[in-house]
């Protein structure tokens, strides 16, 4: 072999040597460049979850209904950023004091009406359905039940926790705190319950007091 061969691969050797120094230095300034900015280096993905949601769910003064003169006005149950919130909704004032049967259609008139302008700008949606309506209870029927013309629960949950909700909003409508609920069909009524999981959660009734049946 000759000796400039052994030269030549001498520094070849010190070169890769050097290169993989600096590699490993630059590495080294990086981790603590990213430690120093207080972020966590990671193996694995991270799910952080849904982004938090800018909904605001609040109405602008300009925004809120007022009732006319010969009005008075109730809070109604809206769906937003999936979970319920009140609106102030105008009801004719004939339905104060009314039997629960005419309450109770003045209350579903207004949760079942599409959402105003300044409703749907603070994020406001109905799932009750345009064509439900209230019936009187029949013979034998719980003192202040409601027949709906739709099983309940054939109803979406949102649809459901909306209308419990804003009929518990009424003592005309409330027995023993439930509200009593029926449909069209042969089956018995029941007593259905708003709580704070209802409010926080419309769309999981299978969470322990989510909205329950008595």
């Amino acid at each position: 072999m000759k000796r400039g061969d052994v030269t030549y691969r001498r520094r070849s050797a010190l070169r890769s040597r050097g290169r993989s120094a600096v590699s490993l230095v630059g590495l080294l300034t990086l981790t603590a460049l990213v430690s120093g900015c207080g972020i966590r280096t990671t193996s694995v993905p991270v799910d952080a979850g849904a982004a938090p949601s800018r909904v605001p769910c609040r109405l602008a003064a300009s925004d809120v209904a007022t009732p006319s003169p010969d009005g008075v006005s109730a809070e109604v149950y809206l769906v937003c950023a999936s979970q319920l919130v009140t609106v102030e909704r105008p009801v004719p004032a004939d339905a104060v004091g009314a039997e629960p049967v005419e309450v109770a259609r003045a209350l579903l008139s207004e949760v079942q009406r599409a959402p105003s302008a300044g409703e749907r700008r603070a994020g406001f949606t109905t799932a009750v359905p345009a064509g439900l309506r209230v019936d009187p209870p029949r013979d034998g029927d719980p003192a202040g039940t409601l027949r709906l013309s739709s099983q309940p629960e054939d109803l979406s949950e949102e649809a459901l926790a909306q209308l419990v909700c804003t009929y518990t909003e009424s003592d005309a409508l409330v027995r023993d705190g439930s509200v009593v609920l029926g449909g069209p069909g042969d089956y018995p009524p029941r007593g259905y319950l708003c709580t704070s999981q209802t409010k926080a959660r419309p769309g999981d009734l299978a969470t322990p007091d989510a909205l329950r049946l008595d």
